[in-house]
């Protein structure tokens, strides 16, 4: 049996060089905050790592807060801008990821903050024009949150056409950039966007660590107490061989993005060939199907088939050695269905099953003519 790993929107690979890099990293034992030459070792190299990270986004290394990952970032930058900036109204959408979601409507349920939904058209895109209305309801100090790309169909929003828009109006502007760091070139000098998260381990680094990008003189404080960490933004000692990872894999990513983002749009474009030509009446959600309008990584894609195949259609793709997901890894195990796509389909259409395929420069045709024959397969037998 093949095995054919087909969800790297939910997490990626490992790359050698980075698992090379951070076993080398593990013999480094100081703590950064100590002040022996053990604890400076692992202070320059965590340095190291940010001016890293600030160069290929053109930002401050200061602008540079190391995290957990993508939800720590996203959590941070949502309280903290309620807590230290006088936020009261939040902007955002329906189809955001849930380290998103989930924190905005807890806030609002506590009565911290007001939530705003822009409104969506038909393939998942916010309507700028709403977003317009929104920010002009009143005089209060907003936060835009608009994720770059979606996690689950793929679409991609004009965040600087978004942001621009927002600072007309003297709001703030935070985006979920899980799915686009590492994937995309990024410039925070061209456009003045204030929070970025991103997470390593979607662009083939470890798991475990991220970082957020916190624009200078924001006015934000730590969310997590108890030392000087980080300028003072988030205390805990730091995990410093994930950071090394996050590094290297940080390299690897932009060093090498022309070359690799041109094989994986290859590998997308072949999959929407072969899907059209094998299972025609499949269709694409979202924008996941335009290669223009949507991310080079993943499609999703509504299938053909009975409810009673439906129920073990992921089980019988596993069975099989292919890993894909019905959405977002975070929502797995969960018997809702996407919160995405009840937003864009039709109740019919939310019967049928969408699975999202994700690809990377791991992947081959070879893997995309395997899966697509076993779908086939499922869906004729």
């Amino acid at each position: 049996m093949k095995n054919v790993y087909l969800d790297n929107a939910a997490t990626t690979q490992v790359h050698p060089n980075v698992i090379a890099k951070m076993q080398d990293a593990l013999g480094t034992y100081g703590n950064p905050s100590s002040t022996h030459s053990f604890g400076r070792t692992a202070k320059t190299a965590i340095e190291s790592a940010r001016k890293t990270i600030a160069k290929y986004i053109n930002a401050q290394p200061s602008e540079i807060i190391f995290t957990s990952g993508g939800t720590e970032a996203d959590n941070m930058i949502i309280r903290c801008a309620i807590r230290d900036l006088g936020v009261k109204t939040i902007i955002t959408t329906r189809i955001e990821h849930h380290a998103v979601l989930h924190t905005v409507e807890e806030l609002e349920q506590k009565g911290f903050v007001e939530v705003l939904y822009v409104n969506l058209d038909a393939f998942g895109n916010p309507d700028v024009a709403h977003l317009e209305t929104l920010l002009q309801k009143d005089d209060s100090k907003k936060l835009v949150s608009l994720m770059h790309v979606n996690n689950e169909i793929g679409n991609k929003i004009d965040l600087e056409e978004i942001t621009l828009l927002a600072k007309k109006y003297g709001a703030l502007v935070h985006s979920d950039t899980v799915q686009s760091l590492g994937h995309y070139n990024w410039d925070v000098k061209a456009f003045p966007i204030d929070f970025l998260a991103a997470a390593a381990h979607k662009f083939h680094g470890p798991k475990g660590i991220g970082f957020a990008f916190i624009r200078k003189n924001s006015g934000l404080s730590c969310m997590i107490s108890g030392g000087s960490q980080e300028r003072g933004l988030r205390a805990g000692t730091e995990s410093f061989h994930n950071i090394v990872g996050l590094e290297e894999a940080f390299i690897h990513a932009y060093d090498n993005l022309e070359e690799e983002k041109k094989y994986v749009e290859s590998l997308k474009s072949y999959f929407i060939e072969k899907i059209n030509k094998e299972i025609p009446d499949a269709t694409f959600n979202g924008h996941s199907g335009d290669m223009e309008k949507s991310t080079y990584t993943l499609v999703n894609v509504c299938l053909p088939i009975t409810e009673a195949k439906a129920m073990l259609l992921l089980f019988n793709l596993d069975m099989k050695g292919i890993a894909c997901s019905k959405g977002s890894a975070c929502q797995s195990g969960s018997d809702a269905g996407s919160h995405v796509l009840s937003q864009i389909l039709s109740a019919e259409d939310m019967k049928k099953p969408s699975v999202r395929f994700s690809f990377s420069t791991y992947n081959t045709k070879e893997d995309i003519d395997y899966t697509i024959g076993i779908l086939k397969d499922i869906i004729e037998a």
